[in-house]
């Protein structure tokens, strides 16, 4: 029961163990953290950090995220700043707006986003968008 045979957990950038929100778990609030994120509950509120969130499968966001690196594998609802990758899994949903260096797009995510894209893209304004749109099928998006 209190072996020291335990695996090590992984630690974020910062040394630490990333701060989560377990499935079955709803926050109504802002949170800003020096740290890595995951959500595997419900938030409805804002995410700042200058790490990565993580959105796990039953995980489900509404409002606004800012941050270094993405990986989504739930739902997403508002704004989206990411400064690096942000990497949608086939499980994906994604709506509002997005801001992003790099995308990877998994087949079956889904995509309804207006999309600013490119270096520099979550700070300037300048850049063009172009909407992009998936569904639930073995298509990559589509840039209109």
């Amino acid at each position: 029961m209190f072996s020291d045979n335990k695996k090590p957990r992984p630690m974020n950038e910062f040394g630490g163990q990333p701060n989560r929100i377990e499935k079955n778990t709803k926050i109504k609030g802002n949170i800003t953290s020096e740290a890595d994120f995951r959500i595997d509950g419900k938030l409805e509120g804002n995410v700042k950090t200058s790490g990565k969130v993580v959105i796990g499968k039953d995980g489900y966001i509404n409002g606004k995220v800012e941050c270094v690196n993405a990986d989504i594998e739930g739902k997403f609802n508002g704004e989206l700043l990411v400064n690096d990758l942000l990497s949608l899994k086939a499980s994906a949903i994604i709506e509002g707006t997005v801001s992003v260096s790099k995308l990877a797009v998994e087949p079956g995510a889904t995509f309804n986003a207006a999309c600013t894209m490119g270096k520099g893209a979550t700070t300037t304004a300048s850049a063009p968008t172009q909407r992009l749109q998936s569904t639930k099928t073995n298509e990559p998006a589509k840039v209109s």
